[in-house]
């Protein structure tokens, strides 16, 4: 079998393989550990410059958003003041028909008292003749 000073520098040789491999595990955990904290920190900038972009583009959208609106509604404002002007402007001619309408109404009436007036004298004459004649 084995003798004890073997067995010994067997369990020494597995006692300083077993230190030696601990203390590449432990390197390896370590640079793994900073590998990963690295990548984390660098993951967390990009995240950082996104989020930043991503509120930049917010804010240039809302602006966007806000130009459009407000040039919307400065056009709808000048096409209901082109239509307030328009409709003035039918209302005036309204106006100036019905008074050319009440001017004409008005000539016509003076015309028709002129020969009611007319009428009523001549048919007056005719009726004093008549009983001028007839006396």
């Amino acid at each position: 079998m084995v003798t004890k000073a073997e067995q010994e520098k067997t369990v020494y040789t597995y006692k300083v393989d077993f230190a030696h491999l601990k203390s590449e595990i432990q390197l390896l955990e370590k640079n793994d550990f900073t590998m990963m904290k690295a990548e984390n920190d660098r993951l967390l900038g990009e995240v950082e410059k996104l989020r930043q972009k991503l509120r930049e583009e917010i804010t240039r959208s809302q602006a966007n958003v806000r130009l459009d609106i407000h040039l919307e509604k400065g056009r709808i404002r000048d096409e209901a003041s082109a239509q307030e002007i328009k409709i003035k402007e039918t209302d005036t001619r309204i106006e100036s028909e019905i008074a050319g309408l009440r001017t004409q109404m008005e000539a016509i009436k003076f015309q028709i008292l002129q020969y009611m007036i007319g009428t009523i004298t001549g048919a007056g004459a005719l009726f004093l003749a008549y009983l001028r004649m007839l006396r």
